[in-house]
């Protein structure tokens, strides 16, 4: 069979997979917090049929042999996790992290999630908490009767009550970082959860550290280019195209052979 059949069929699903990271992205270019992946490829093993430097004569060598590869496949789905823009929203309670960091959340089975989506509310007992009710870890509980929430760039969260004249700390909001972020697993619902290969969590200050700082009333959005990701797109549309041409033309070629007979 013609090698090119294969090869180029590889080169197909690449850029299959790669038009899907690209559809993704997309998709979610108004989450907030969310960071866009690229596609990695790698080329496959090569048959050789003729190795480099083997003898041609007892005194000399073949400055070049024979390598035929054998196309293509994705070695990896890399999260890129470069800053988005910050959005100003006035809401008390929409944060975002300007620098390094992760806020932590608390899924229902007891583990810690970890997501760059500040977009934060209070549930029935004041305690902040995600849209889907999961909540902030540390646990930070505001009063029934606040009249204004204050939140430091450092995560102390404060709130003034009616009656009061000064402001009363309630509890201080922490980050996380990983030494590999990319090595997080994405859950879904703006959550990621930690690998073998992200390390574990190291929890701080916002603002100290190496840690950053924390911008209330504002959102991270998703750090995806459309601009970016419609050039991608199309130079994987053409791509897959010349792929599938080659595909044609070793289908061509496989046709005549099958026709000497005749």
């Amino acid at each position: 069979m013609i090698r090119a059949l294969s090869t180029a069929a590889s080169g197909m699903q690449s850029q299959q997979l790669n038009i899907d990271v690209i559809a993704n992205n997309l998709a979610n270019v108004n989450t907030t917090g969310f960071k866009k992946s690229r596609a990695d490829f790698q080329d496959l093993m090569y048959q050789n049929l003729k190795t480099t430097g083997a003898p041609s004569s007892s005194s000399t060598q073949t400055p070049a042999g024979i390598q035929v590869g054998l196309g293509s496949r994705t070695a990896a789905v890399n999260k890129i996790f470069s800053a988005g823009n910050i959005s100003q929203t006035g809401n008390d309670l929409d944060l975002a992290i300007e620098g390094d960091g992760f806020f932590q959340i608390k899924l229902p089975d007891g583990t810690t999630a970890y997501t760059r989506a500040g977009s934060f509310k209070k549930d029935s007992t004041g305690q902040i908490v995600t849209s889907d009710g999961y909540q902030l870890v540390p646990g930070v509980v505001i009063p029934n009767n606040a009249s204004k929430i204050t939140i430091g760039t450092d995560g102390t969260v404060s709130v003034l009550q009616s009656g009061q004249g000064t402001p009363t700390s309630v509890g201080t909001i922490q980050l996380a970082t990983f030494s590999n972020p990319s090595g997080l697993s994405s859950m879904g619902r703006n959550l990621m959860q930690p690998t073998e290969s992200s390390g574990t969590a190291s929890t701080g200050t916002p603002g100290q550290n190496g840690f950053g700082t924390i911008s209330q009333g504002a959102l991270e959005m998703s750090n995806v280019s459309v601009m970016e990701e419609m050039v991608n797109m199309i130079m994987s549309q053409r791509a897959y195209e010349t792929n599938s041409k080659a595909l044609q033309a070793a289908d061509e070629m496989l046709q005549q052979a099958n026709n000497l007979r005749r």
